[in-house]
């Protein structure tokens, strides 16, 4: 069994589009889709917000290799284009974990870098599983509490927008 957890964003174009883009290219192994959050950026401030959400998926045929493989294809098939580090982006998949692997590669690092630290992440991710783990780090729910209230602040559900039923 590889289940995944996948966060999705997206702050150019049609962003809600390209959220359901990759929730339909995931669809097959979808087990579970958040809500969709509106977010500031992060890194590169000067740019649009976000929309966010969470995928939770599961192929036992995948391996946390696997899926970022995937998670680059949905890039691609959005015309993703990486000009800036943290910059504007038709859409971003990131392997949050898989299976609660731990991996240092550059290449792919477990979990996904920043995860313990960032409400866009973690307020999906509970919507869906309230006992999430981030590994290494302990439960997601603490992670969230330990951040500044500006930060959980700072994540906005759109209600109006609905993966799960598109």
């Amino acid at each position: 069994m590889s289940r995944a957890v996948l966060s999705l964003g997206s702050n150019l174009g049609d962003r809600f589009g390209f959220l359901k883009l990759a929730v339909d290219g995931l669809r097959p192994w979808l087990v579970a889709v958040s809500s969709v959050y509106e977010t500031a950026p992060w890194g590169v401030e000067d740019q649009p917000d976000f929309l966010n959400a969470i995928c939770v998926v599961d192929d036992p045929e995948r391996d946390h290799w696997a899926w970022l493989r995937f998670g680059q294809s949905l890039e691609t098939a959005a015309e993703r284009v990486r000009e800036q580090r943290w910059g504007p982006r038709t859409l971003d998949v990131d392997v949050v974990t898989v299976d609660g692997v731990l991996s240092d590669d550059p290449s792919l690092l477990l979990p996904h870098p920043g995860t313990p630290d960032r409400a866009t992440v973690l307020i999906p991710w509970l919507e869906l599983d309230p006992a999430a783990e981030v590994p290494g780090h302990g439960p997601a729910a603490d992670l969230l509490a330990a951040l500044p209230a500006a930060d959980r602040d700072g994540v906005h559900l759109r209600a109006d927008l609905r993966l799960q039923d598109s």
